[in-house]
């Protein structure tokens, strides 16, 4: 059995020459097959609304994406509302499968919502807050998207090629107090990488939340938080010889030291802070997109009350 300096020897190789295997292809190839099922049984239980909106945004919709091919499918639909204040629509959905390339792209907006028993003076101001929010959000959101989007067409042009992309969106947290939305974008050729963006709204005041607005004023939130990370890394790959975290390592330029103010993170249904990191940030590309949880008490003199 492996031990955990061969491990890490091995995980430093594949940094240097990260290749995909036939069978990894075709893991990935399963991955989209399914994740497209999924999306079409959804799609079933949805209800469309259609209306003059409804057919500009298709209009834009069809405008922007490549026709490169019959396989490529449109669509507007949504979903319930996920609080009282937002609900999010699927604007543009982008299929594409010839065999070797592979794409599903599905790119959400949010919608702000005023509850009906707000009262009306504050309601206006907080609608104004966060219909700004919501652009700006579906703006960055529009961005990545497109970025990808071209790139999977510069990526069609190597006919003897192996790609796939898949873009989604889920709900990492909602409550009464924030929302936050997830983007997720997959992408493979040659090797694989996936990335998060977070996207959250503090619904008392329609504003989107920075780190440092969790916390009060002057505070030193980031050592707080960095030791935190630390101290459950350590943990992790004390329990598991198979967890690695680029820590406390022979390359001093890979090691983690302290989180940013532009750290991703969210807010959980428990009110816990949860600071995530992309593949390889703080570990090796296997590992995957990491998060961890910061508890409460760890915060309780330095959060914001």
């Amino acid at each position: 059995m492996e031990n955990r300096e061969e491990k890490w020897n091995k995980m430093k190789e594949e940094y240097r020459d990260r290749h995909m295997t036939e069978g990894q292809v075709n893991q990935m190839k399963e991955m989209i097959e399914k994740a497209k099922k999924e999306n079409q049984k959804n799609r079933k239980k949805r209800i469309l609304k259609w209306g003059t909106a409804a057919a500009a945004a298709v209009a834009v919709t069809m405008a922007v994406l490549p026709n490169t091919s019959s396989d490529i499918a449109y669509a507007m639909s949504r979903i319930p509302v996920l609080s009282k204040w937002v609900e999010v629509v699927t604007l543009q959905d982008y299929e594409y499968d010839d065999g070797r390339q592979t794409a599903d792209i599905s790119v959400p907006e949010i919608v702000p919502q005023i509850p009906t028993e707000q009262e009306e003076e504050t309601g206006s101001d907080i609608q104004v807050t966060l219909k700004k929010t919501s652009e700006e959000i579906n703006a960055e959101i529009k961005a990545v998207s497109a970025k990808l989007i071209e790139e999977f067409k510069e990526g069609l042009k190597n006919r003897e090629g192996y790609q796939t992309m898949q873009v989604k969106s889920e709900v990492a947290a909602t409550t009464e107090e924030y929302f936050t939305l997830k983007l997720i974008c997959y992408q493979a050729a040659g090797s694989g990488y996936e990335e998060h963006h977070f996207y959250t709204i503090d619904l008392k005041t329609g504003e989107r939340m920075q780190l440092k607005d969790i916390f009060t004023e002057g505070s030193d939130y980031i050592a707080v938080v960095s030791e935190t990370i630390k101290e459950q890394m350590r943990q992790q790959m004390a329990a598991d010889e198979n967890v690695i975290y680029n820590l406390d390592t022979d390359i001093p330029e890979w090691n983690f030291n302290a989180i940013t103010e532009e750290t991703s993170f969210y807010l959980n249904e428990n009110g816990e802070l949860v600071i995530c990191f992309n593949e390889g940030e703080v570990a090796p590309m296997y590992m995957g997109c990491v998060e961890f949880v910061i508890p409460n008490d760890k915060l309780e003199d330095i959060r914001r009350k």
